[in-house]
């Protein structure tokens, strides 16, 4: 049992489910995962260790280890177990922490943070100190990929109450964090005509 019925959801069945259907993966998807990461990537420094809150099965992971091979140090933090089962085939992780954001204590900082698609299904009253582990876990970058809304804002998710949320997540985490500076942020829309991906905001972040 953890602490917030939304990390339960996501460990049990409805978690599993999840990685059963994004398991059968098609070249639309790995193609348009590289893009946004090749356009992300594209902006920062000399990258040597990346972290990923959220990483499923490694999807991101998998696309950022093509974009760069010379990464010697990739991580991942993972709730579900089958997901966890699957990530190690996929990816060649030199830590994976089988467990809840929520629950993750820095070993020691990285190059890169990575969240994607993660915090929106988190319960909001655990954000602030979601950002603040965000923020010690990163030696350099932050990089956020959630969907945005201006104001904080509840959507039924596949037919599941208090499952989905939008907000500002960047803006939250510069305003409580005023050392990180917005490098660059970018749209993914999912009628794109060659990469289409599920209407994505993402946020690089740098501390400064």
């Amino acid at each position: 049992m953890y602490k917030t019925e939304q990390e339960n959801f996501w460990a049990g069945e409805f978690g599993t489910q999840y990685v059963a259907r994004n398991s059968d993966v098609n070249h639309a998807t790995i193609s348009a995962n590289t893009t946004i990461f090749a356009k992300i990537l594209s902006k920062t420094g000399s990258i040597q260790s990346l972290i990923e809150f959220g990483s499923n099965i490694g999807l991101n992971l998998s696309a950022i280890q093509w974009l760069l091979p010379q990464l010697n140090d990739i991580s991942a933090v993972e709730i579900n177990e089958t997901a966890v089962q699957e990530l190690r085939k996929r990816v060649n992780c030199t830590h994976i922490y089988q467990q809840s954001i929520l629950d993750f204590a820095c070993d020691y900082p990285r190059d890169l943070v990575l969240i994607k698609g993660v915090m929106i299904h988190l319960n909001p009253e655990c954000l602030p100190s979601v950002y603040d582990t965000l923020y010690q876990t990163s030696k350099r970058y932050i990089c956020i990929a959630e969907y945005y809304n201006p104001t904080p804002v509840e959507v039924l998710y596949r037919g599941n109450e208090g499952k989905l949320f939008k907000r500002d997540f960047a803006g939250e985490l510069m305003d409580r964090h005023q050392d990180l500076a917005l490098v660059d942020y970018g749209f993914q829309y999912h009628r794109d005509r060659c990469f289409p991906l599920d209407d994505i905001t993402w946020f690089l972040l740098e501390k400064r």
